[in-house]
């Protein structure tokens, strides 16, 4: 049996169901509408496989989540836990440097982009949006270039070419657009800095959320 810190008070017994090392960054995906293992991994993928079972596990035990059909959702409790998350957020936010070349990483700034777009304003035909990124760590060994799939009401994340014309071509710093979606800087102002270029349908730029005003779960 996991070892608690040994007090009641309310801190230390919630600190011991939901301060677990990646404990809330998994509520945080949990609390994005994220349902499934694979899709939860995505969110958080430097955590080990068996360690996300064991987290999702636990918070299943104390009556966080329950799972259903392979799919994971939120108690009562759970989703009372939004305002701890949400401060923590805005907290970061507030008095922590989050752009560091060792928290730099565009797999994850893509899928953050990609849950955050408002499919309502999409176009009725297909778009495809491309991300090429630029001043990347030489530490990162993933995929530089995305692709954003705008179909039907839906958005998906692509790292190989789906074909067919690009109607939006974005090519960007890491880090500034990685200051653009904190809203630690305007999109306007990286494009002046030359550190973003946009060629193409603008009107996406807005569907797709790149300057938000408010700290959220999802960053």
């Amino acid at each position: 049996m996991r070892s608690g810190f040994g007090q009641f008070c309310p801190v230390a017994v919630a600190c011991e169901v939901i301060g677990e090392r990646w404990t809330p960054l998994i509520l945080r995906e949990l609390l994005s509408g994220a349902e499934q293992f694979n899709t939860l991994h995505r969110g958080v993928p430097r955590i080990s496989r068996p360690l996300l079972a064991k987290r999702l596990r636990e918070l299943e035990m104390a009556g966080v989540i329950t799972r259903e059909k392979g799919r994971y959702r939120l108690t009562d409790a759970g989703r009372e836990a939004a305002p701890v998350i949400e401060a923590l957020a805005a907290w970061g936010q507030r008095w922590t440097t989050q752009v560091r070349r060792d928290t730099l990483d565009p797999a994850f700034l893509m899928w953050n982009v990609r849950r955050r777009i408002a499919l309502d304003r999409l176009p009725p035909r297909r778009a495809v949006a491309c991300f090429d990124f630029l001043a990347v760590p030489r530490t990162y060994r993933g995929h530089r270039t995305f692709w954003l799939v705008l179909e039907d009401g839906r958005a998906s994340l692509r790292v190989d070419d789906p074909g067919g014309e690009v109607d939006l071509q974005i090519d960007a710093e890491l880090a500034a657009l990685t200051e653009v979606w904190l809203g630690e800087r305007t999109l306007q102002s990286a494009v002046r800095s030359a550190r973003v270029r946009i060629s193409g349908a603008r009107e996406l730029v807005g569907a797709i959320g790149l300057e938000p005003t408010t700290p959220t779960m999802s960053r």
